[in-house]
């Protein structure tokens, strides 16, 4: 089930925003515009990896960038929200074929450095020389006329970012989901249920009407059809975990509880050694062939 979404633009100074369902891992990949421009972003495209044969493929890729052809966009920016840990980032592949910059959070460079550790690769994963810009929180930069301003929101990883592009939208990775199901695990290595609740209050300090996308839905029993954009208001009303003014301490036991119950994503391991490289495959060895390395009876 590989479909697409957009939520047009609300007037000026508001992006059109095109969402992209990856089947595979549940993830959304957005195409981001300036309409008076014609300028664009992608935020958190997927490279096809099947973690069965550990083969990749540029499926996403090719759709999103026919896509924007069509729609007559020219993609200025290549942006990662933090080194996922369910799918393949194609930061390097889009980079590779559009000769544009990619970004993601400063902080990835601290996420490296636990991952060096965690792969017993102590010289492995240089941030700085896969990715063009390595953004501070309250960084800014433009995609055509439509200002982009970063924000650190950490507590899924602690390098996540969240994007608030132009009057009315924000990308807000994997710290919230939609209003019923709640919010984002918050157990993977330098993330804290604490830091996440406080970056969801930052999140929902933006204006009421702010159009929020998430990273991953999954659908449910009474909404089989994943959806990934709601407002601020909703979520504030309406969310599972963290609506209605839940508490700090209501939140990490029932956040903290929750992940108890979640296995690893099944990618991870395989792909967190090349997201820290912004989905860079190695270098293939004397027989013609990359390999990863896995750690064994580590988690």
């Amino acid at each position: 089930m590989k479909f697409s979404r957009t939520s047009p633009s609300t007037g000026p100074g508001s992006p059109e925003v095109t969402g992209f369902y990856d089947d595979d891992s549940g993830s959304i990949q957005y195409l981001v515009a300036d309409p008076a421009t014609s300028k664009a972003a992608v935020i958190d495209v997927v490279l096809g990896f099947s973690p069965q044969s550990a083969a990749t493929d540029t499926q996403n890729v090719d759709t999103i960038l026919r896509h924007a052809d069509a729609a007559g966009y020219q993609i200025e920016w290549i942006l990662d929200t933090h080194p996922h840990a369910d799918h393949l980032m194609a930061s390097h592949e889009l980079k590779r074929r559009l000769n544009k910059p990619n970004a993601i959070g400063s902080k990835i460079t601290e996420i490296a450095e636990l991952w060096r550790d965690y792969y017993h690769m102590p010289d492995a994963f240089d941030p700085a020389s896969d990715f063009d810009h390595l953004f501070d929180d309250g960084d800014t930069f433009t995609i055509g006329d439509l200002p982009v301003r970063v924000m650190l929101s950490p507590g899924h990883t602690l390098g996540s970012i969240s994007y608030v592009v132009g009057s009315d939208a924000a990308f807000v990775h994997d710290s919230f989901m939609q209003p019923d199901v709640g919010t984002a695990r918050a157990d993977f290595p330098g993330g804290t249920a604490a830091e996440l609740y406080q970056s969801l209050q930052e999140i929902l300090a933006l204006p009421d009407a702010t159009r929020l996308f998430v990273g991953h839905d999954y659908g449910t029993d009474y909404r089989p059809q994943p959806t990934w954009e709601s407002t601020v208001a909703e979520q504030r009303r309406h969310n599972a975990h963290i609506g209605s003014g839940v508490s700090l301490d209501r939140f990490v036991d029932l956040r903290e509880a929750r992940d108890k119950t979640l296995s690893l994503p099944d990618r991870m391991l395989h792909v967190l050694q090349l997201n820290l490289r912004a989905g860079r495959l190695p270098d293939a060895e004397e027989d013609g062939h990359a390999y990863l390395k896995i750690p064994l009876n580590r988690f």
